[in-house]
């Protein structure tokens, strides 16, 4: 398989599209959390019951279109090898912990990857819609449309004073985890996100890596979420967070700008050599890679770099991790091997864009 066919399946298409502020805000990120009445939470339920629950919505949603969202497709995860349970991780479709104890797990997924449910991880049902730069908002109406399609079905464990009784207690109430993933390479740069994460903190936010809680902020990458569940209602929770990031968002333009008047020639350094060392590396580590990546897009956003896609660093933002690596590769590979792989993938897929680009120029 070439590396444009691969791309062209392996990447969900909604990576592929810009959204609003899309120059910091990758995306946005919806997830509910539901527990089916008379059943035990997943992490005390019978084999039975998880069983049942799968077999429940076999019958229920599997292959059932939603209007706007299309058909959902439903894979267990013990029909899936681990490589491409890893991916479905990279692409933040599950969470690691549903790829890790899948013995009863599973997920449904839509055509575009715009929606995904998580079948007996933490909670019997976790309803996630992802979308491009920031539309929390759009993210937030299609989950509740998903929500309302499901409950039409389904009894959910509910509480009249709690809300939606959850495994976590952190969870319960709206049962609503809403995320923002952001690009914020000039605050950290600068140093001033070592002060900003604390004074999110103590505003019920959380700051979290590129994979949720107990992962690192990869390539300057952080993703911001709410904590409290319990008091707020659905839109006050989002309007909290999105009131946050628009002030990130003002921060980190206001610092790029600074960067760039006070440090033009430094910076540019920095950016070319990055691109520098993607364009010709032989061996390339994960975090190197991240790092690399991140400057390069702060260069395209900045024009300092003109003539790649911002898009090409998004794709290779999780082309470059080691499920994808292992997939593209057909096999499992060493660490070792993974690295030498990366750095190829990674100058494949500029010299695509090069060809690309000396093909539009000649037309």
């Amino acid at each position: 398989m070439s590396l444009q066919q691969f791309i062209n399946q392996a990447m969900s298409a909604w990576m592929s599209k810009d959204g609003p502020d899309s120059d910091i805000v990758l995306s946005s990120r919806v997830r509910l959390a539901r527990n089916i009445e008379k059943y035990r939470f997943p992490t005390f339920a019978s084999n039975e019951e998880l069983q049942g629950i799968l077999s429940l919505f076999e019958e229920t949603f599997a292959d059932r279109s939603v209007d706007e969202i299309g058909k959902l497709e439903m894979l267990r995860m013990d029909d899936l090898q681990p490589i491409q349970k890893r991916v479905l991780v990279e692409k933040h479709l599950i969470s690691p912990n549903l790829a890790e104890d899948s013995s009863f797990g599973a997920c449904l997924l839509s055509e575009n990857e715009e929606v995904s449910i998580m079948l007996n991880e933490e909670d019997h049902i976790r309803i996630q819609c992802l979308y491009p730069g920031l539309q929390l908002k759009e993210a937030l109406k299609a989950a509740s449309r998903l929500d309302d399609w499901m409950e039409g079905s389904v009894d959910y464990a509910f509480d009249e004073q709690r809300g939606y009784l959850t495994s976590c207690p952190t969870n319960v109430g709206t049962g609503l985890r809403a995320s923002v993933m952001m690009h914020l390479p000039a605050l950290v740069l600068t140093q001033q996100m070592n002060r900003i994460i604390p004074a999110i903190n103590q505003l019920g936010l959380v700051v979290r890596g590129i994979y949720g809680e107990g992962s690192e902020a990869l390539g300057n990458i952080f993703q911001i979420s709410n904590q409290i569940t319990l008091g707020k209602s659905e839109d006050d929770i989002a309007e909290d967070l999105l009131s946050v990031v628009h002030q990130l968002i003002e921060k980190e333009r206001s610092a790029r700008e600074a960067l760039y008047k006070t440090s033009q020639v430094p910076l540019e350094d920095r950016v070319f050599r990055s691109l520098g060392t993607l364009t010709y590396s032989r061996i390339i580590e994960s975090k190197e890679a991240a790092k690399c990546l991140s400057d390069v897009r702060l260069g395209i956003d900045l024009n300092i770099i003109k003539d790649i896609s911002r898009n090409i660093l998004n794709e290779l933002m999780i082309l470059t991790q080691p499920g994808f690596l292992q997939q593209y590769s057909g096999g499992a590979l060493r660490p070792d091997e993974r690295d030498i792989r990366r750095a190829s993938l990674i100058r494949e897929r500029l010299n695509l864009e090069m060809v690309r680009r000396m093909e539009d120029d000649e037309e």
